[in-house]
């Protein structure tokens, strides 16, 4: 294949319970960002919550915005999260609190 812009990072996150991974992946002119944890994710807006509301996942979700994208896992853990699903909810996750507050809930 020649060249590409697509790229993906895998980071190794220390918690305060069970170790994580963050994923980074961009391309051309896009690109996404999440930590998967041992009892959900906490990800950029590119999760559809209405799937992962069916699927009873634990998700929380921050929305990058044109001034501040969402690029790399330390842009996750300072932001605050704008959306849960039930099951993060029930889990302890709430809308308000940081990336790196419902990261340690969804890692224990």
């Amino acid at each position: 294949m020649a060249g590409t812009n697509a790229e993906v990072k895998v980071v190794p996150i220390e918690t305060k319970g069970t170790p994580a991974l963050g994923i980074e992946a961009s391309w051309l002119d896009s690109q996404f960002v999440m930590i998967i944890l041992n009892k959900g994710l906490v990800a950029c807006g590119v999760i559809d919550m209405a799937v992962m509301e069916r699927a009873g996942a634990a998700i929380a979700v921050i929305r990058g915005t044109p001034e501040k994208s969402l690029i790399v896992v330390d842009d996750l853990l300072s932001a605050k999260i704008q959306e849960v699903t039930e099951k993060a909810e029930s889990l302890g996750v709430k809308v308000g609190m940081t990336g790196r507050e419902a990261m340690d809930i969804l890692s224990s």
